[in-house]
């Protein structure tokens, strides 16, 4: 019997932070060891673009977060990386799957509202249609699983909609109507706004990078609030790597403590650290890396959207 394949991006917008870590690439980290599934990991640059940025800036993005993937221990040997853009046949599945989308099932999705209201100024359509583009990225490669947190559940039904109506329109049981994966993992908050979920749009301050040095997490801890709701994330944060903490946790000496924090956070990165400035100097290696798994991804893709055109009489 085939295994499940799942299928995850991410998207590169700047520094991996510690909420990014445990909502994603840990979880990832977990599913390449199970023998449970085949895993298909990409960089969703297609979908980052919808936000102001400089080409220069994206391009160093992308490869940042290549190598962030790679540094981490995703292996290329287990799972698929690539980069979206380089598989065009997602553009082409989206396309047809936007003939099948009722708007009305676009204008309620949350993340559209809460991205054109940081963004006022770019309202564009590809905000609006990006969970088409995602159903197409999952569902080109045959996902069936898709590990999200509950806040992403929105998105993968949507996703199992474009599978249903597709399957429906052309009397196909073409698609799997794919699930999610949930996966639990810590809600970290920012360290200068407790009450806000940690995000790169808030800031440098209120985020710890998983590549920053031990000085710089050091620096950003000490200058985290200590009312109550920031006392209970720093918390968090320091149960989730306990493994790594020398000493306990102390609320009535949270200096202290905050130095036992970053001492620990900065040990369970150190690897991770190591290897990932090895891997920015290596720009032509990891260029090999991801066109082996682009053409990895291709096979799959060309073959299905052949298939596809088949089913809708395109060809």
């Amino acid at each position: 019997m085939a295994k499940p394949i799942i299928v995850s991006g991410m998207q590169p917008t700047g520094k991996i932070h510690l909420g990014n870590y445990l909502g994603a690439l840990n979880n990832w980290l977990s599913i390449q060891k199970s023998d449970k599934y085949e895993s298909i990991f990409f960089i969703a640059d297609y979908h980052s673009i919808t936000e102001n940025y400089s080409a220069e800036e994206k391009r160093q993005q992308v490869f940042d977060l290549a190598c962030t993937y790679l540094a981490i221990g995703l292996n290329t040997e287990k799972s698929i990386i690539f980069v979206q853009s380089a598989v065009p046949e997602c553009t082409e599945l989206t396309w047809i799957f936007n003939t099948l989308t009722p708007i009305a099932e676009l204008q309620r999705m949350t993340q559209f509202k809460d991205k054109s209201e940081r963004q006022e100024k770019n309202i564009n359509m590809g905000l609006f249609d990006y969970p088409v583009l995602q159903a197409a990225d999952i569902l080109l490669y045959d996902g069936s699983l898709v590990p999200v947190g509950e806040d992403q559940i929105q998105h993968v039904e949507l996703t199992r909609d474009a599978a249903r109506w597709f399957n429906n329109k052309y009397k196909a049981n073409y698609f799997p109507e794919a699930k999610p994966l949930l996966t639990s993992c810590p809600r970290l908050m920012s360290l200068l706004e407790p009450a806000k979920k940690m995000s790169k749009s808030l800031g440098e301050k209120h985020c710890l990078n998983i590549d920053e040095e031990p000085e710089e997490i050091a620096k950003k801890l000490a200058k985290a609030v200590t009312t109550p709701e920031g006392v209970a994330n720093l918390k968090l944060i320091y149960d989730t790597f306990k493994e790594q903490m020398t000493g306990d946790f102390d609320e009535n000496k949270m200096g202290e403590t905050k130095k036992i924090i970053a001492e620990g956070l900065a040990k369970h990165f150190a690897d991770f650290r190591k290897r990932k400035k090895e891997l920015l100097s290596q720009p032509e290696e990891v260029a090999k890396i991801l066109e082996a798994g682009r053409a990895r991804a291709s096979v799959i893709a060309q073959k299905r959207i052949v298939e596809i055109k088949k089913i809708i009489g395109v060809i």
